[in-house]
């Protein structure tokens, strides 16, 4: 069951040919586009994000995948203690464009991660909660502790209690929370390749209709919603928005010819 195999069956000959994947899939764009030698075909293969992967077995598991991972995750945790081993090393060595974010090398261990855990969350107690991060920056990069955390003491203090909590006893919840927090997305693609994708003058074209409004209103929303996240991880990244789709030369009066245009509303949104 989920395994598909093709074949290729020739009436004339009365015989039968297995086909790979990429020979099938082949075959379905010629029926489309005609005989084509293109060597060079888009390809996506989604396969390694499937390897090693747990699998829910219950049927209330579906649509609930990151529950369902993160209970698996703490269940680990919660078992063996060395399973926070790969935890560190990615608090370790989690950066963006060359700056350091969470960890630097000063904690090698998680027993060292605990001890400046705890002595980080001593020194924010003797804070004002919104005592802003920069204050305490170098102090914390002594301890082992890079930007990230939060942008001021009380968010800290939250990020690293989560943390705590974590090497202590895993939880589910408390694991979603707190990897949900982690500054990691900073930039978004959104690939829309149908119909006139504009800002005016696209509404009624062929293959245009609503999605357009709904794509355009909810990158706006998304824009805001990153800033401020990334605001209250105390970091100053630029996120970046980019919705991909077709360059139209001949555009109808729209601005479907344009390579890169700035959606309205936003400043680092483009289509």
């Amino acid at each position: 069951p989920g395994v598909w195999d093709y074949v290729r069956v020739n009436v004339y000959e009365l015989s039968v040919e297995e086909l790979t994947v990429s020979e099938y899939l082949h075959f379905k764009e010629e029926l489309v586009d005609g005989e084509s030698s293109d060597k060079y075909v888009l390809e996506l293969d989604f396969e390694p994000f499937n390897a090693a992967f747990p699998r829910p077995t219950r049927s209330s598991s579906i649509g609930n995948g990151v529950q369902f991972l993160n209970r698996h995750l703490s269940s680990i945790m919660f078992r063996n203690r060395e399973s926070l081993d790969p935890l560190l090393d990615f608090l370790r060595v989690h950066k963006y464009k060359g700056h350091p974010l969470m960890l630097n090398d000063r904690i090698q261990s998680v027993s060292k991660l605990q001890s400046a855990l705890a002595k980080a969350e001593d020194h924010l107690s003797k804070l004002q909660p919104e005592t802003p991060y920069s204050e305490f920056e170098y102090l914390f990069q002594g301890m082992g502790f890079e930007r990230g955390w939060g942008d001021t003491a009380v968010h800290v203090l939250e990020m690293m209690h989560l943390l705590l909590d974590i090497l202590q006893a895993p939880d589910p919840s408390i694991l979603e929370t707190f990897l949900g927090r982690i500054p990691m997305v900073f930039n978004v693609v959104i690939l829309s390749p149908h119909g006139y994708f504009g800002q005016a003058n696209v509404l009624g074209l062929p293959d245009t209709g609503g999605q357009i409004v709904y794509i355009l209103d909810q990158v706006r929303a998304l824009e805001k919603e990153m800033l401020e996240r990334i605001r209250k991880q105390g970091l100053d990244f630029t996120p970046r928005i980019l919705i991909v789709t077709r360059l139209i030369p001949e555009a109808k009066g729209t601005t479907c010819n344009q390579r890169l245009e700035r959606i309205s509303g936003t400043e680092h949104t483009h289509i």
